[in-house]
């Protein structure tokens, strides 16, 4: 996905339409109509309560006559499905034809047209502030807000421009945005009545990117990250990330600080895996020439621990559990720059001295944690200065000017001028329910670190 690609992106998302999905409110209630015909919304007895607590005035009539507005949501539900709601489409007939009995000189069908278009609308915006499946979310403020049935009401009601506004929501972010209208594109061209179940997967993913702001994106599909100021890409590098066995998760998190000279703490498959078996061959000389040292815990006191107690046919078989580190140097495979930010699962950004493997079409190569191609300019863009270490002393930590939030996640779909095109989909994620498999499958896997 190119900078220039996305940058298009955003600029066309400022007009687009949005889809809803599932429902999430428990109070089932009927829309009061003009006539025989009722729907049943989940949203329909939070609604009628906040009209009545605020005693709202129309949001979607003016004069007796429907808005603009009432016309772009029955537009969004049209094209609902893609976002996982089937009955969208019956619910725009419904707005239509109560719309029609108001303009056929109903006036009595204005209060259940009022608030069924309201009902709608408040169950889109429950929809689209979903969390995304799968996703590992640092902190509850990160996932999709503003979800409340008086905050989406409030909102409309109070917004300066009712069209702009439900377009804005509607939009979700620029990437959403892009994705979505490629495939309603596609299926309106082609009379396809159903969305492709990959870019519905691919739309719950990109649900969690921030619309507007300063932050960092890394799209493992692809294997880059893209470096976010005001909603808008504004540079981009090849990174490298999990392989199908160890994948990199799907996480929003915020960056706090750098670290310069890092060590590096290997994770308990690789100690008992290739180091164990390398130092079975090899003996303390090759422990030694990669800077290995055991510690005696994973807290930042803990002492090192004599080579010569280890028993390493123990770790190579699993029944002993160390912690490895290793120091900073060249051999480092942190580099010489760190950046963490938190996460249960111990995933970081980092440098590494491995350059070639950016020359490969695929970079799924790594343990899980995310490799830079260019880790200074990186530094640079995020601390606003050259990445100088302020010293040698190990793990040193340099706080950013301003906390930047972090996004992990996985982007098959990719909008192209004609149309979306599929990137290789390498964990297997684009099948239902995959991705939250493999998250309760790292859980699983945990080591606990005393």
């Amino acid at each position: 996905m190119s900078i220039h690609r996305l940058k298009t992106m955003f600029f066309r998302s400022a007009v687009a339409l949005a889809a809803p999905g599932a429902a999430v409110a428990a109070d089932q209630a009927s829309i009061p109509m003009a006539s025989s015909q009722a729907v049943s919304l989940p949203t329909a007895g939070s609604v009628a309560a906040i009209y009545n607590q605020y005693k709202m005035k129309p949001i979607w009539f003016r004069n007796g006559a429907p808005t603009v507005a009432a016309t772009q949501l029955v537009q969004i539900l049209r094209r609902a499905p893609l976002d996982g709601l089937g009955s969208g489409p019956q619910m725009a007939d419904q707005i239509q034809a109560a719309v029609q009995r108001v303009r056929a000189g109903d006036t009595a069908a204005i209060e259940g047209a009022e608030q069924l278009m309201s009902s709608s609308w408040v169950l889109y915006v429950q929809t689209i502030k979903r969390p995304t499946p799968g996703m590992i979310y640092a902190y509850d403020v990160l996932k999709p807000q503003g979800g409340r049935t008086d905050q989406i009401l409030l909102g409309a009601a109070s917004a300066p421009s009712l069209e702009a506004h439900i377009s804005s929501v509607a939009a979700v972010n620029p990437i959403y945005a892009a994705i979505r209208d490629a495939e309603w594109a596609r299926m309106q061209s082609t009379g396809t009545p159903a969305p492709d179940p990959r870019v519905l997967m691919n739309l719950e993913r990109a649900r969690s990117i921030p619309s507007k702001g300063r932050f960092v994106l890394v799209d493992s599909a692809t294997q880059r990250l893209f470096m976010y100021e005001n909603g808008v890409p504004v540079d981009s590098m090849k990174v490298i990330v999990g392989t199908d066995d160890l994948p990199t998760p799907m996480m929003a998190s915020v960056m706090y600080y750098v670290t310069f000279n890092p060590y590096w703490n290997a994770p308990d498959h690789l100690v008992r895996g290739p180091i164990a078996k390398k130092t079975l061959a090899g003996g303390r000389k090759y422990f030694d020439s990669m800077g290995y040292q055991v510690m005696s815990n994973w807290t930042k006191d803990a002492a090192t621990v004599p080579f010569d107690s280890i028993d390493w046919k123990a770790v190579a078989a699993g029944k002993v559990h160390l912690r490895v580190r290793q120091d900073p140097g060249k051999e480092n495979f942190m580099g010489i720059l760190k950046f963490p930010f938190p996460n249960p699962e111990d995933i970081y950004l980092h440098d590494t001295p491995a350059k070639q493997h950016f020359d490969k079409a695929s970079r799924d190569l790594s343990n899980g944690c995310i490799r830079l191609e260019d880790a200074p300019r990186f530094g640079r863009w995020l601390l606003g200065r050259e990445p100088t270490p302020p010293g040698s002393e190990p793990e040193i930590q340099v706080q950013v000017p301003r906390p930047v939030p972090i996004i992990v996640t996985y982007l098959t779909a990719q909008p192209t001028d004609q149309g979306l095109t599929f990137a290789k989909d390498i964990y297997g994620w684009d099948r239902p329910g995959a991705a939250q498999t493999a998250l309760a499958q790292m859980v699983a896997s945990r080591v606990p670190r005393d």
